[in-house]
């Protein structure tokens, strides 16, 4: 099977992406992706976007989280993903696949959570689903259901109130090793905002460009500053920021600043009225948005984006 593989994926780079899409059989994946994981040994670079490759993540994040629990002490192998989709596209599926963690995730679409319960794989690893619309009142009720303790991953990805469940967030027993966290770098790299909080949050509701949701990069970065997380960087495309627990820095996995860290989006998500997407650049994304209130984390007061 190797030498097929390295056949079919001949003429790419070793983490090449579109290599890796070429791939039709799920075992033939997952084979690359556990070489791309071993190769990880041999880079020098402590620099996260170095090692970014995508197995089953939208962008680079498989990539990440593997060199992060390669040098991250980690308790228990376990994580909890909300925001998940159907979770055939999700940046803890390879771990659990790849490393054998277990985990639980949760979205609020019944329907995403049925098909992933489908999938001829589910009841081959320790994974645990829910359909729930997450707010701040039960988010802490769900996470203690699940008897989790001292876990290596937490991953929220709300597209709406991601700040404000961070907020409400009990870390105390949970005690993750890693918190992973999407940002609007539509907001830019500078304020720290976010939307306003609304129970029954809907981005495309939200506004019809589908780019008014979360939290900037320094609102979720003070936020877990708080909780005792240090923040060492995001991915290349500019949604994912990653904060490691403080007392678990070490050579490998450091604190950057947001200057150093912030990456702007690179997809061109925003909608017109008509729902068809505009493939506008970031000054017309973040013009398109222009005027509409948002929460400043630090003053506690509504201002204009």
């Amino acid at each position: 099977m190797i030498k097929r593989l390295v056949k079919r994926l001949s003429g790419t780079i070793a983490h090449s992406v579109a290599g890796i899409s070429q791939l039709n059989d799920e075992t033939e994946i997952l084979v690359i992706g556990a070489m791309l994981s071993k190769q990880q040994w041999l880079l020098p670079s402590t620099n996260i976007n170095d090692h970014e490759f995508k197995i089953f993540s939208q962008f680079g994040d498989d990539g990440i989280i593997q060199y992060l629990i390669k040098h991250v002490a980690i308790e228990n192998k376990l994580f909890i993903e909300f925001g998940v989709s159907n979770y055939q596209e999700s940046n803890t599926r390879f771990l659990m696949m790849n490393n054998a963690w277990g985990g639980f995730v949760m979205d609020g679409s019944v329907n995403n959570m049925a098909h992933l319960q489908r999938q001829n794989w589910y009841w081959k690893y320790n994974l645990t689903s829910k359909a729930v619309f997450i707010d701040a009142d039960n988010i802490n009720g769900l996470l203690a259901a699940t008897g989790f303790s001292n876990i290596g991953i937490l991953h929220i990805d709300l597209d709406g109130n991601d700040y404000f469940i961070l907020k409400e967030v009990e870390l105390s027993k949970l005690n993750p090793s890693i918190i992973i966290m999407e940002y609007n770098a539509t907001f830019g790299d500078e304020r720290a905002i976010t939307v306003p909080y609304n129970k029954s949050f809907d981005r495309t509701a939200a506004h019809h460009s589908n780019l008014f949701y979360g939290a900037s990069l320094a609102a979720l970065a003070t936020e877990a500053n708080n909780k005792g997380y240090a923040f060492i960087g995001c991915n290349l495309a500019g949604n994912n920021s990653y904060f490691v627990r403080r007392d678990l820095l070490n050579d490998k996995v450091k604190e950057t600043s947001l200057q150093e860290g912030y990456k702007p989006s690179q997809f061109k998500e925003g909608r017109d009225k008509n729902g068809a997407l505009t493939l506008h650049g970031a000054a017309e994304r973040a013009k398109a948005i222009s005027g509409l209130e948002v929460l400043n984390i630090e003053s506690g007061k509504m201002e204009v984006f």
